[in-house]
């Protein structure tokens, strides 16, 4: 090679070794920085200059001119990035649901430093001590203020629970708005990447990184898939339908339910809307949710994946009942708050009614048909002629209730007519009570939680309740019934428990249920957090920065870097001395 010629090789050693310490310095120093990449220096083979060309030879006789610098790669495992964003999305899934778990232990467990579980125990003691002496104003009373807590705690209870669906409603919207800022921050990062590397020339490698924790911090959101085109863009869909592509990020829009708050991620790219008068769009989101909740929650099918699926699971569409339990209880099974309330207000509800029906039959309530004035058939109605002088009556004439309704009134009265004890019609008319029956579609007809009270006039004379008969004995028959009500083992917690249990144990086993479940939503989230440190222990090994590796490579790229600048000085020297051969 000529001597002229060798200065490129020595050049090219320079060069290269200054591009890879400038590399392992910049690597050095971003050690800590989030979502950093470890970088290298690639480099490749300069243009070689033929001697001679040898037909007869396996080569041609080539002298290389030494290497040039290729691009600063980022060094990362795709596999392991992909694993890494899956089961990171399924650990805040888990994380999620514990979290709910934790909090709905501590509503149902305490409240105000005392568990309603004594509320129960002092609304249970206060029967027995009726049973004792039913006819006791002091017992009567006794009776009454318990019913009165009972009714106030309980409500406690449910709006607590209610607060939290408001809580997690708010995180939702929250964890959405974040969802878009960071589609919009990859769009941005795509155009920023592409503009920059159009050349072929530059590499913005911590462009990729900001992008990449971007990816990151999403999947953590959400189940996302993506890829990146041969422009350097990177496409993303959350839950198989696009949310960055091309151009464009599809925003996730938010329904807001008017009777309770609630937010639905949609797309409204995938909803019908119509034009409202003031030029807004009303969307029909129907089929253009973005998660579906009716799914099964399983890790075979990956539907365990995303905080803010684990979210709305948890918050659920709706403040549940009692009339969920009986109706369509696979609606608020996979959400925890739903189904809690709904087995809550199911132990509310029970009470309630089974006392208000106890002291209804012993004021004479029957069930039968009512002929009213206007001949209007009333078949199978529970109803009792009006006496306000009548046993376990109010002034008005209708049956006591210990649990009265806040909203509507328990019993309607009607004028219908009157049948002699062998069913003839005696041609006189009498007024009569009619009990409402409660209507699953009207929440106002219910004896739900929220929809309670205590009669004003019983709250101010207990002793209304009297349990004394007509004719001066002392009413035990009722007291018992309401003793054995309470004792009776006639109740499940929702129809998929077999276990039968009383209205005194129904709230220990529906605290017991809720411990077991969220033990198990605890271990699965734990032994998701150990698979997710494992996959990021071994992708961190692959991008992460290790300065005794860095402080190692800058040792070699230094001594190239030495040698480089030896080998030009050599061939400095000899071109030196050849001319001044010459010249003399």
């Amino acid at each position: 090679m000529p001597l002229m010629g060798s200065l490129y090789v020595g050049a090219s050693g320079l060069q290269n070794s200054q591009n890879a310490l400038n590399s392992t310095a910049h690597n050095l120093s971003n050690m800590d920085t989030v979502g950093y990449t470890r970088q290298q220096v690639q480099l490749a083979a300069r243009s070689y200059v033929t001697l001679s060309v040898d037909p007869k030879a396996v080569n041609n006789k080539q002298v290389g001119l030494g290497v040039n610098f290729s691009r600063i790669k980022q060094v990362r495992d795709y596999f392991l990035d992909k694993t890494y964003r899956k089961e990171s999305g399924r650990s805040m899934f888990y994380e999620v649901s514990t979290q709910v778990m934790e909090e709905v232990e501590s509503q149902l467990g305490e409240m105000n430093g005392e568990a309603f579980q004594s509320t129960i125990s002092d609304f249970w003691t206060s029967i027995q001590e009726l049973a004792k002496d039913p006819c006791s104003s002091v017992t009567q009373g006794l009776l009454v203020q318990r019913a009165s807590e009972f009714i106030l705690r309980a409500e406690s209870v449910y709006n607590g629970l209610s607060s939290y669906q408001d809580n997690l409603n708010t995180q939702i919207k929250t964890q959405v708005d974040k969802i878009n800022k960071y589609g919009k921050q990859i769009l941005e990062l795509n155009d920023r990447i592409r503009a920059i590397e159009a050349g072929g020339i530059e590499h913005t490698n911590d462009l990729r990184d900001a992008r990449n924790q971007l990816l990151d911090e999403l999947s953590e959101l959400a189940d996302i898939r993506y890829d990146e085109d041969r422009m350097g863009n990177v496409w993303v869909q959350i839950e198989g339908v696009d949310f960055v592509k091309g151009p464009t990020c599809y925003e996730i829009g938010l329904d807001v339910d008017p009777s309770t708050g609630f937010y639905t991620p949609f797309w409204p790219q995938n909803a019908e809307y119509r034009i409202l008068e003031d030029g807004t769009k009303d969307y029909i989101i129907d089929g253009a949710e973005v998660f579906n909740l009716n799914r099964e929650i399983s890790s075979d099918l990956n539907t365990d994946i995303g905080g803010l699926k684990s979210m709305l699971l948890a918050r659920g569409d709706h403040r549940a009942n009692y009339t969920d339990i009986e109706g369509n209880y696979d609606n608020v099974s996979q959400s925890i708050l739903m189904n809690v309330q709904a087995e809550f207000d199911q132990l509310i509800h029970g009470v309630v009614t089974k006392v208000n029906d106890i002291l209804a039959e012993a004021a004479g309530r029957v069930t039968g048909d009512l002929t009213l004035n206007d001949g209007t058939v009333l078949k199978g109605v529970r109803y009792c002629r009006s006496d306000p002088d009548g046993y376990l009556r109010m002034s008005d004439g209708s049956p006591i209730q210990l649990f009265s309704k806040a909203t509507t009134e328990g019993y309607t009265k009607v004028k219908a007519k009157v049948f002699d004890e062998n069913g003839n019609d005696t041609g006189e008319y009498a007024e009569y009570w009619v009990y409402n029956e409660e209507d699953p579609s009207q929440i106002n007809t219910l004896y739900t939680t929220g929809n309670l009270m205590i009669h004003p006039e019983l709250m101010q004379s207990p002793s209304m309740l009297g349990f004394r008969k007509p004719d001066g004995k002392e009413d035990t028959a009722v007291a018992e019934a309401l003793k054995e009500a309470f004792e009776e083992e006639e109740y499940t917690l929702n129809p998929n428990v077999k276990k039968r249990t009383n209205f005194v144990d129904y709230y220990e086993d529906l605290v017991n249920q809720i411990a077991n479940s969220g033990w198990v939503q605890r271990s699965i989230y734990e032994n998701q957090t150990a698979t997710v440190e494992n996959i990021s222990d071994a992708r961190e090994q692959v991008i992460g920065v290790s300065d005794d590796e860095e402080l190692s490579n800058m040792i070699k790229f230094q001594n190239a870097y030495n040698a480089s600048s030896r080998y030009i000085n050599v061939i400095s020297e000899m071109l030196e001395h050849i001319i001044n051969t010459l010249g003399v």
